[in-house]
């Protein structure tokens, strides 16, 4: 198999990833916060260990141990239970910011539908 090839399919494979982001992450950036944001927003009625928000925001743990102090002292986390000694969390719904981030959140969906009917009203055909 030519290098070029391994090359293509390492780019189509980034390409692929890259477009299944949410709309969350591509409006405001690829970054760590953002990413723990986005997990936690489209999980909101589960509650999780740190070890899962990670993994499920596809960021480092040690990189959410950095971040995560300012979640707490922002009270955009909450704490549910305990479960087998670990602390698991969730977004919390009674922060009027964390209801703000989500209705901008659900502002950004709705737009999109919007645009992508408005496109694909652009492309049918006109009817005689």
């Amino acid at each position: 198999m030519p290098n070029n090839t391994k090359k293509y399919k390492y780019q189509h494979y980034f390409l692929t990833v890259m477009e299944d982001q949410s709309l969350f992450i591509k409006t405001f950036g690829d970054y760590p916060l953002i990413r723990v944001l986005n997990f936690l927003i489209y999980s909101r009625d589960f509650d999780y260990p740190l070890t899962e928000i990670a993994k499920n925001a596809d960021i480092n743990f040690q990189t959410l141990k950095k971040i995560w102090p300012q979640l707490e002292e922002n009270k955009i986390i909450a704490e549910t239970r305990k479960l087998a000694g670990a602390t698991l969390y969730k977004i919390n719904m009674a922060n009027p910011v964390v209801k703000k981030i989500i209705e901008l959140n659900n502002f950004l969906c709705w737009k999109q539908v919007e645009e992508q009917k408005e496109h694909e009203q652009l492309l049918e055909p006109a009817i005689a």
